[in-house]
């Protein structure tokens, strides 16, 4: 009976051992793949964000039929997308007289890589016989919109307010826009490129004793936008 009894117990222990060992040793095949990415915006910047220090204009004991410059002026993209840029010239005098007496040409050099300071005087001599005067004859003809006159250098000049110079636009008489920022190649600055602007002013021969002791003050306001369609100038 007792050998019974231990050999029905052990059957039991085994199958229970049996049943015991079959949990949790299923598996399924199983499998699984990941994907991560990230964009980072590029940035749209001027300068730095810094003002330009260098002056529009400047001279003193102005008198008619002579003319005056401004300093060369640089426009850096200093951000990581191309921009249209666009420039507003605008006037202003301390007296009630014809702001039309004064002339106002301009020259602008675009590069990616600073030319000799040859080109800019170059530029400076081309710049003075675009205004008639006593010591030279005026020159008509201007660089046409985004001329390469050196390898890696691009030129505009003209007088603002005449027909035909590259870029302009009337806001008002006191008030002129150099580059539409859209489709002229010039005023679209890529990268890292640079264009460098000088201004000049002539008061005409005519302006009578009206101009003496008038003041005229210039400033110029340089945007950028994007070049995508649809884009606009901050406060438009």
């Amino acid at each position: 009976m007792k050998k019974v009894k231990r050999a029905l117990l052990g059957t039991t222990l085994a199958g229970a051992l049996i049943v015991s060992a079959g949990y949790g040793t299923y598996s399924w095949f199983t499998s699984e793949t990941n994907a991560a990415g990230q964009i980072a915006n590029g940035t749209l910047q001027l300068n730095n964000g810094q003002n330009i220090t260098e002056k529009v204009i400047d001279g003193a004991d102005f008198a008619p039929s002579q003319l005056k410059y401004g300093e060369w002026m640089t426009i850096d993209n200093t951000g990581t997308q191309d921009a249209n840029i666009r420039a507003i010239l605008s006037q202003k005098l301390d007296k009630d007289v014809n702001i039309k007496k004064y002339k106002v040409g301009y020259i602008a050099l675009k590069y990616k890589e600073k030319p000799s300071g040859d080109v800019q005087k170059a530029a400076k001599i081309k710049l003075d016989k675009l205004f008639d005067g006593t010591t030279n004859v005026v020159e008509s003809q201007a660089f046409s919109n985004d001329a390469e006159i050196l390898p890696g250098v691009y030129a505009v000049t003209g007088i603002v307010g005449e027909e035909g110079v590259a870029g302009y636009k009337a806001v008002s008489d006191k008030k002129w826009q150099l580059g539409d920022g859209t489709n002229q190649a010039f005023w679209r600055l890529k990268s890292d490129q640079y264009i460098d602007v000088m201004f000049a002013i002539k008061l005409d021969e005519t302006a009578n004793n009206d101009y003496q002791g008038v003041k005229y003050s210039a400033d110029l306001k340089v945007q950028a936008k994007q070049t995508d369609d649809g884009s606009k100038y901050d406060g438009e």
